[in-house]
């Protein structure tokens, strides 16, 4: 019984320190995002079952990879080139219909994941209907297809 109170309690613990820290929704986790959340998850599993069942230590651990994370965030907003070195910058696959092969390849994004994303967020179901192509920096493709006036 007292590990399911100790769930209980560094979940509601958890809850409150990322709902203090303003985390985004997961639909927007960047990369640091996602390897901070992978630490969080190590250090609750460790109080949780792991040889160190103390609470303290993973409030602690949570407590400063949390803070860490603010600290890094608030540097990138004063400093953007960290902002860039961190999080990367977007990157155009396709300009007015034609692919760019090399930044696809060093994207190790294909012509069919393009593609895919046109599809599904624009209807588009040719690489021409594509004016732009952008890899953004959350490894989403955004697309924007040519206007309904192209060649008149």
């Amino acid at each position: 019984m007292s590990s399911v109170i100790g769930a209980a309690a560094l979940y509601l613990t958890m809850l409150v320190m990322v709902r203090l820290t303003g985390r985004r929704s997961l639909g927007q986790l960047s990369p640091f995002d996602f390897i901070l959340l992978l630490l969080i998850g190590e250090a609750a599993q460790q109080a949780l079952i792991g040889d160190d069942p103390s609470f303290t230590n993973a409030f602690l651990v949570i407590l400063t990879l949390l803070m860490l994370d603010i600290a890094l965030s608030l540097l990138k907003l004063r400093v953007p080139s960290l902002q860039r070195l961190i999080e990367g910058v977007p990157t155009v696959l396709v300009a007015d219909g034609r692919p760019n092969e090399s930044r696809m390849r060093m994207a190790r994004v294909t012509v069919e994941d393009v593609l895919q994303a046109a599809r599904t967020t624009r209807g588009l179901t040719s690489i021409a209907e594509v004016r732009f192509a952008t890899l953004e920096t959350d490894g989403t493709i955004s697309v924007v297809p040519f206007s309904a006036t192209r060649g008149r």
